[in-house]
């Protein structure tokens, strides 16, 4: 359902908004399809100064809806919904800020990892079981996380599955601020504001230039991308994923 993610403007701010709240946000493909438009358009349109995701309260994202990894590992054909999503967000030349409520999930811990600046309330949880479920990571996290959390902090998030609290990724650089849930859209929205008012091509410049290259990232987008299409049918994930569900329902 389209209306699943919420697309809004404040003046020169971008609010792209996960609206799924009774499956905690998950990620379907129509979802991830809107989200990538949404990027691509903002990134186009020059009125828009800065793009904001946020969820709802207590779910900014539970990831992806594990019915449409089912439909992989059973024999079916994916779509490229994810890696239009990706890729929209590998080379987004506008920042990105974000504010986490709650569940942050697989996406919804690794979509951050992209973001120039990142709020989250004490209640959140960042984890990300893709090994657990006989996957790989994803969304370039193989790469960015050993650069934001050191090696052996990134093997705890992605190989173990840790959770991180809020404060422990505050801590160990991957989110920005730990607020109270109540000023959290308040803050998120202050400092897109703020980032909006700034001149536009030094800014431009100067973010770029702490991204260095895009293509590394992309590069390592595909290789993840590869490893995770051929692991989602092996009898691993499919078993994983199955116990998972099977779980899940009792």
């Amino acid at each position: 359902m389209t209306d699943h993610i919420l697309v809004e403007r404040q003046g020169a701010i971008q609010i792209i908004r996960m609206n799924r709240p009774d499956k905690k946000n998950a990620l379907t493909r129509a979802m991830y399809a809107k989200m990538s438009a949404a990027l691509v358009e903002g990134d186009a349109d020059p009125a828009v100064r800065v793009h904001v995701f946020l969820g709802v309260p207590g779910a900014f994202s539970s990831g992806n809806d594990l019915a449409d990894f089912m439909v992989v590992a059973t024999g079916g054909e994916g779509g490229t919904e994810v890696w239009d999503f990706l890729m929209a967000l590998a080379r987004a030349e506008k920042p990105i800020v974000s504010g986490v409520d709650g569940i942050a999930v697989g996406i919804g811990t690794t979509l951050n990892l992209h973001c120039d600046l990142t709020f989250a309330t004490p209640r959140t949880v960042f984890r990300t079981p893709f090994v657990d479920l006989g996957l790989v990571p994803e969304a370039g996290s193989s790469l960015l996380a050993p650069q934001v959390l050191g090696r052996q902090g990134a093997f705890a998030l992605l190989g173990l599955g840790e959770g991180f609290s809020a404060e422990r990724a505050k801590a160990a650089g991957l989110i920005y601020e730990v607020v109270a849930e109540e000023a959290l859209e308040a803050s998120v929205l202050a400092a897109a504001a703020q980032i909006a008012a700034k001149p536009p091509q030094a800014l431009k410049i100067a973010r770029d230039l702490m991204r260095g290259s895009r293509e590394d990232l992309v590069a390592r987008i595909g290789e993840e991308s590869a490893h995770f299409r051929e692991q989602l049918k092996s009898d691993e994930a499919r078993a994983a994923l199955t116990a998972f569900m099977t779980r899940k329902k009792a």
